[in-house]
């Protein structure tokens, strides 16, 4: 079941703002006010959240995580319990928030984006867009999807907890762009037959290429997934893995910490000028592009850029698949998850045209469906999976016959 926003009738966004400084709430509220959201309610701490929830019935929550009675993580839970509404955390930028903030992620948040500073600076204004966007697109989050990705543990190995049985269901097609398919089930190739995907003998280990490569684009809703993804994938793949997740900047490198203590890959956040090898995963920074070269090696370059933005946003998706399409050699992946917008889209019809194997999200995992969609849509997407199955079409894809 998707939230809906616009509950007041008119399309309009309706929020409630949870932050124990009534400066910080006034704030707030004349940012998200200025950029067409509707603020309904304000509770200055977190054990007066769900009252004002019940109360306003918003379309998103604005959370703060230090409170004084009860913190930000707690006032989550109590709301996707009572009554779930799509909450959207403000986090300061300090590691200690950082580890806090996807706590609240694996509690049931949508998302997250950081915290205004009090001062007024010439930054406002990309602040004031950064914070709208982000709650319009929370309150369009589909929290059944989003519980499901919380409540899915990993076990002290990191090995995913999810069952994954023969493909984990079927996974649907939007726009007509496909046939519906299950993880190993034969794969279709975009007006052409039907060819089995490469299948090991009972009891035999899978024959993995000497290195591929897989690029993973994600948005909201997408720390979870991705997780989900690294953690189902064995170090026997050989793969070297690139992460664009639509993080801000100083939140990056405590993801790559979770992302290396739930996979068997060595995960770290990208630096520029470093090579990346089989069995190593990079995350690209917030607030860069990770663009890859190739030496004369054939060994893979990460560089990071600050270029413009791109749709929006920097890490951009689009910018690092289309990289990899120039600079990868072997066997290439590019898998798209959740996430509002269309990043990420012309990646995949890069790295289809390329040869390569593309993956989109379905529908009913997604917290939010756009990227997937439009990438669905376009006509480039090899075959659409559940969160847990992204990774075994992956390597159905890079296991040779």
């Amino acid at each position: 079941m998707s939230a809906t926003a616009g509950s007041g009738g008119d399309g309009t966004t309706r929020a409630v703002v949870v932050d124990d400084s009534r400066f910080m709430r006034t704030l707030i509220r004349g940012l998200l006010e200025d950029g067409g959201i509707d603020v309904v309610g304000e509770a200055g701490d977190g054990s007066d959240a769900l009252d004002a929830v019940i109360e306003h019935d918003p379309d998103v929550v604005t959370m703060d995580i230090e409170m004084p009675t009860t913190n930000g993580i707690q006032a989550v839970e109590e709301i996707m319990a009572e009554r779930p509404t799509p909450v959207l955390m403000l986090s300061a930028h300090a590691e200690e928030n950082a580890d806090v903030t996807f706590e609240a992620l694996d509690r049931g948040a949508v998302d997250f984006v950081t915290k205004p500073g009090g001062e007024v600076t010439s930054s406002m204004p990309r602040v004031k867009r950064e914070l709208v966007e982000k709650v319009e697109s929370a309150a369009r989050a589909d929290l059944s999807a989003t519980a499901r990705m919380a409540s899915t543990g990993t076990d002290e190995g990191g090995a995913s907890t999810v069952p994954v049985e023969g493909g984990t269901g079927a996974a649907t097609t939007a726009g007509g762009a496909g046939a519906t398919r299950r993880a190993g089930a034969p794969e279709r190739e975009p007006g052409g037959s039907a060819t089995p995907a490469a299948e090991s003998a009972p009891g035999a280990e899978p024959s993995y290429p000497e290195v591929g490569t897989l690029v993973v684009g994600a948005s909201t809703g997408g720390p979870n997934v991705v997780e989900c993804v690294l953690a189902d994938l064995p170090r026997a793949a050989n793969l070297r893995v690139l992460v664009v997740q639509h993080m801000p900047e100083g939140f990056t490198g405590r993801f790559a910490t979770r992302l290396d203590g739930r996979s068997a890959y060595d995960v770290r956040e990208a630096e520029s000028g470093e090579r990346i090898e089989p069995g190593e995963a990079r995350v690209a920074p917030g607030d860069h592009h990770l663009v890859t070269t190739s030496d004369r090696n054939g060994r893979l370059r990460l560089d990071l850029t600050e270029t413009e933005p791109v749709h929006g946003v920097r890490p951009a998706i689009d910018i690092t698949m289309a990289s990899a399409v120039e600079s990868v050699e072997g066997p290439l992946c590019a898998a798209l998850l959740t996430g509002m917008g269309r990043d990420g889209v012309d990646g995949i019809r890069r790295v289809a045209s390329a040869g390569g194997h593309t993956v989109a999200q379905d529908e009913e995992t997604s917290a939010i469906f756009g990227m997937p969609r439009r990438a669905i849509e376009s006509g480039y997407v090899d075959a659409v999976e559940p969160a847990e199955g992204i990774a075994e079409r992956a390597l159905a894809f890079f296991t040779e016959d």
